[in-house]
């Protein structure tokens, strides 16, 4: 049945929507693979600029005989899809997420030496897969601007199964990017419960900034006003901090 919605229910229900913009992502290293990748895990994270959220499905089996026309379908397989893409920065100084996925596939085929690889009749044998997948640590975490509510996504025995190709111009400068494909074998959504942080609004943020160069221009003015009345610099630096102190909490405090 239908029934009349207030504003404050439907702003409530719809005026709250998630953002895309709001997510992090932690890259693993295998334990035997530490000392070939380095130790870059938490610049290779923040320069992760585009990840995606998993999906899956269900395979199912089509039941005919059962009911006189009625087709069921029974679920007996949860299908999950085979590689998350991840977009990320490249940045000047190391080409850090190129360096990172290259010699991590290099190992997973068994490059060791590479100076043997501009041989006409060179070969390689690859790794086998406990050797090179990380069993866990791959993460996609989706949280909300106060850091109160987040969906975690980790994936299980991930390697890297792609690196796109970088396209450089002599054209309009741009960005360089590394888009990086991995797969793993099915993931697991965890819901991550913490308390809301306080996120200052741009009004909010613009009173602090005030407040805090009218009570710098306070605590200049009394400090060299007493310091020319009582020839002391330590009076007149304790009369400006207390006078700059009391002037930025009362402008903060009035939210200008």
């Amino acid at each position: 049945m239908a029934r009349p919605k207030s504003v404050t229910q439907i702003k409530n229900t719809l005026l709250s929507p998630s953002l895309t913009s709001h997510f992090e992502v932690e890259i693993p290293v295998p334990t035997n693979l530490r000392s070939i990748l380095g130790s870059n895990q938490e610049q290779l994270n923040l320069q992760c600029s585009e990840a995606s959220l998993p999906g899956s499905s269900l395979a199912t089996s089509e039941i005919n005989n059962s009911f006189h026309g009625v087709t069921e379908r029974h679920a007996y397989r949860r299908i999950y899809d085979d590689r998350i893409d991840l977009t990320f920065y490249v940045d000047a100084d190391n080409y850090t997420p190129i360096r990172f996925f290259e010699n991590w596939i290099s190992y997973i085929v068994g490059e060791t030496n590479r100076d043997d690889m501009m041989n006409t009749n060179y070969y390689y044998r690859s790794q086998y897969p406990d050797e090179y997948c990380a069993n866990q640590g791959l993460k996609v975490r989706k949280f909300e601007r106060d850091y109160g509510r987040s969906i975690e996504y980790e994936f299980v025995r991930a390697y890297p199964l792609a690196i796109t190709s970088m396209p450089v111009t002599y054209e309009g400068s741009s960005l360089l990017t590394c888009n990086v494909s991995m797969t793993y074998i099915r993931y697991i959504a965890r819901p991550i419960h913490s308390s809301p942080i306080t996120v200052s609004t741009p009004g909010q943020q613009a009173g602090f900034n005030v407040s805090g160069i009218l009570g710098n221009a306070a605590a200049s003015l009394v400090d060299s006003v007493v310091d020319r009345s009582t020839g002391s610099d330590t009076l007149g630096n304790i009369a400006g901090a207390v006078a700059g102190q009391f002037v930025s909490n009362t402008f903060a405090n009035e939210g200008l």
